[in-house]
């Protein structure tokens, strides 16, 4: 194979820009990686509880909607979440107003505190361990755990 017809100097430019552009390349990629792997929220996405009581699609920015099932399929309220990656815990909260317009949605079919027993339980904080695609909240006063499985 010849490469600028056997010129040693046109071939020199040609390998230099070739390095130098495979090795800009390479650093793109890894800056892109290592950004993504570290500032990337861990529980963005769609989980499952296990017992099929909630459905969490937590999404960017704060903001979460849970799915209630055992209320009906589009039984769902918007929530606002924080998180710390650093002692990895996320504090759950629900807006009254928010609260009350998904009890109005719900109708006459379950009693005012029955919808805030269901949601008083995901209304706290969490420490939370993510493993492959199994999420753990362990609520932080009594231990107790939820379990949910990524969509």
């Amino acid at each position: 194979m010849i490469i600028a017809k056997n010129n040693e100097e046109k071939r020199s430019k040609i390998w230099r820009r070739v390095t130098l552009g495979s090795s800009v390349l390479i650093v793109i990629i890894a800056v892109f990686l290592v950004t993504k792997l570290f500032t990337r929220n861990p529980l963005e996405g769609t989980w499952a509880d296990e017992d099929g009581r909630y459905r969490l699609k937590i999404e960017s920015g704060g903001n979460m909607v849970v799915n209630v099932p055992d209320m009906g399929e589009d039984a769902s309220v918007s929530m606002d979440y924080t998180i710390d990656k650093k002692s990895k815990t996320i504090a759950i909260k629900g807006d009254d107003k928010k609260i009350q317009e998904f009890m109005e949605m719900l109708g006459k079919d379950y009693t005012e505190e029955e919808v805030e027993n269901t949601l008083n339980s995901i209304r706290t904080t969490f420490s939370y361990s993510v493993d492959q695609k199994q999420l753990t909240l362990t609520e932080r006063e009594y231990g107790e755990q939820m379990m949910f499985v990524k969509e």
